[in-house]
Parts: C-alpha cells; sequence; structure tokens
C-alpha cells in the first residue's frame, strides 16, 4: 500500500480572506499542492463563480481532477503559475481574473516522500523534480556540472556561506562515485560544512539552493508575478506566501515598484509627466505571519510571510 502523505495548508484562513471572493468571481489557485487553499475558496464561490489550479506536481494534478470531479466550479492545469497568461489567454480569461493566491516552496507531501527527493532527512533518489517527468534531475545535474557552478547554485540560491567548499566536496567525491540518493548527498555535504548552525541540518541551504535551482523557482516566480498583475482585473487581488528570504525580496520588490509607479527607476531630471507613472497595485496592510496557534499546530509555517497588493488600472 502506497503512503498518504498529508499538507497542512499555511495561513489558511487569512490567505483566502485576502483573495476577498466574489460569490460570482473568477480565482486562480497557482500552486494547488492538496488543495487546502482552494477548498475554502470555494466554500465562498457562488453556483457561477470559477476557480482555475495550477501545479507542475503530477500527485497534485490527481488531488486537483478528484477535487474538479466533485465540484465543476473548479479546473486544474498541469503547467507552471509562471504559464497562467497563455492559460488564461486560451479561456478568454485575460484581464478578467478576481484574485491570484500563490503559496510557493515545496509542499509537505513532497518534503515528507523519500521517493521525490527532496529530503535531507529521508534516504532517496535525488531527484527534487516538481514535475519528475521533464527537465533534469539533480542527480543528473551534480554529475556534470562545473565546480564553480554548483558553488554558485549553493551561494545564489541557498544563501550558504561554505558553497565554495561544499561544492569541492562533491566534485570530489563524484569523481569516484557519482551521487544517487539524497542521503549520500546530504553526508557529503554535511562533513564539508565547518560551522553548523544551531537548529539547522547543516546540508539545509544547499539543498535549498539546489532544489531552487533544478525548478527554476525565482525565475518562475518573477514570470509568475508579471503575469498575476497582468491578467488581474481592476480591483483584483494579488496574495503571495513565501518561505525564505529569495522569494520575499522577489514578491516585495516586484509590489513595491507597481505600487509607487516607474518613476524611481528613472533620472530625476527626465522631463516625463509624472501622470505618466501612477501607481498600478496598492499594497494592502503589513506583511501578516503564522499566529502562534498555527505555529504551535505546524512548525513548517515559521518561516512564512503573506504580502497582498490589489490592482488599481
Amino acid at each position: 500500500m502506497n503512503p498518504v502523505f498529508h499538507h497542512v495548508s499555511v495561513l489558511l484562513d487569512e490567505a483566502v480572506q485576502a483573495l476577498a471572493i466574489q460569490p460570482a468571481g473568477r480565482y486562480l489557485d497557482g500552486t494547488f499542492g492538496r488543495g487546502g487553499h482552494s477548498r475554502a475558496a470555494l466554500r465562498l464561490l457562488g453556483g457561477e463563480g470559477r476557480l482555475l489550479g495550477f501545479d507542475k506536481d503530477p500527485q497534485a494534478i490527481a488531488a486537483g481532477q478528484a477535487l474538479a470531479a466533485e465540484d465543476p466550479r473548479f479546473e486544474i492545469v498541469q503547467r507552471s503559475f509562471a504559464e497562467l497568461g497563455d492559460e488564461l489567454v486560451s479561456r478568454g480569461w485575460s484581464g478578467q481574473v478576481d484574485g491570484v493566491l500563490l503559496d510557493l516552496g515545496v509542499s509537505s507531501p513532497q518534503l515528507d516522500d523519500p521517493e521525490r527527493g527532496f529530503s535531507f532527512m529521508q534516504d532517496g533518489p535525488l531527484d527534487m523534480r516538481m514535475d519528475p517527468s521533464r527537465g533534469q534531475s539533480a542527480a543528473a545535474w551534480i554529475a556534470t556540472a562545473a565546480e564553480a557552478d554548483i558553488a554558485q547554485v549553493f551561494k545564489e540560491f541557498g544563501e550558504e556561506r561554505f558553497a565554495k567548499r561544499m561544492a569541492r566536496a562533491v566534485v570530489q567525491r563524484r569523481e569516484v562515485q557519482p551521487f544517487e540518493r539524497t542521503g549520500d548527498l546530504a553526508k557529503v555535504l554535511t562533513e564539508a560544512n565547518p560551522a553548523w548552525e544551531k537548529g539547522k541540518h547543516p546540508a539545509t541551504r544547499a539543498f535549498q539552493g539546489l532544489r531552487i535551482y533544478i525548478n527554476r523557482e525565482l525565475s518562475d516566480l518573477e514570470q509568475g508575478l508579471q503575469a498575476a498583475y497582468e491578467q488581474l482585473a481592476v480591483g483584483g487581488r494579488l496574495v503571495v506566501i513565501s518561505f525564505h528570504s529569495l522569494e520575499d525580496r522577489i514578491v516585495k520588490q516586484f509590489m513595491r515598484r507597481l505600487a509607487k509607479g516607474e518613476a524611481d527607476q528613472l533620472p530625476r531630471d527626465l522631463p516625463i509627466r509624472a501622470t505618466v507613472f501612477e501607481p498600478s497595485l496598492r499594497l494592502l496592510g503589513k506583511p501578516v505571519y503564522a499566529s502562534e496557534a498555527e505555529l504551535a499546530a505546524n512548525p513548517r509555517a515559521r518561516s512564512a510571510v503573506m504580502r497582498v497588493a490589489e490592482k488599481l488600472k
């Protein structure tokens, strides 16, 4: 019997409330996962409302198809949310979306299932792809990447200060035997890390960097944010939950740039009327973090931060 891995949606009530759901509105869940946010949103939609889910993970797609069979107001597509613009144009929804939710990062089922190759805590195949049918696995990339490229991924995407040392250890070991298992890679990274952070596994940052790179998470996020903004109707909400500083920085800078207008990107003396650069987004409230009660029930929510903006034009 296959084990069942559960996912607890972070900031569930806060995110759905931030969408300000209208009964007849059209909404997107850009990261369906196991459908926690989608199910909560569907409870607020009326008979004319519609919700479209996106996910790359085939197991998430299976969960989404089961929900679609239960509720005709919901559909799911196996695509990255970076491609939501193309999907909505094909459906005739362009510029007519009332809310977009992006719950970023990796889901609990992906982390908890060792066969997916995301976890340094449990041994499994070194894969890390959210869609195992596409792209290059972590094992394949590690086997051929230059030492400098591995170090850059660990440093840039994992914010690992011992990136060069760890990359050197990886390259030296692969010359003897290729990496095929997460436990094997985690062991080499652990031994190469000279200063462990209290309460954090020494391979955490390197694994994060590798996962982000393999799945193009940050470039997808940049594309997805722009696509979501373009597809929102005036008054539509953009709700984004991030789980590490690299994601949150991209979200914060994107929202602030459109909330200020583009004038701050140009030389001050440029003779262009300020009205050309009127804000196109309005920031709604301050960043939202998980409550103490939620943290007690779900420690994985500790790094979550939610930002909300509304389209003005």
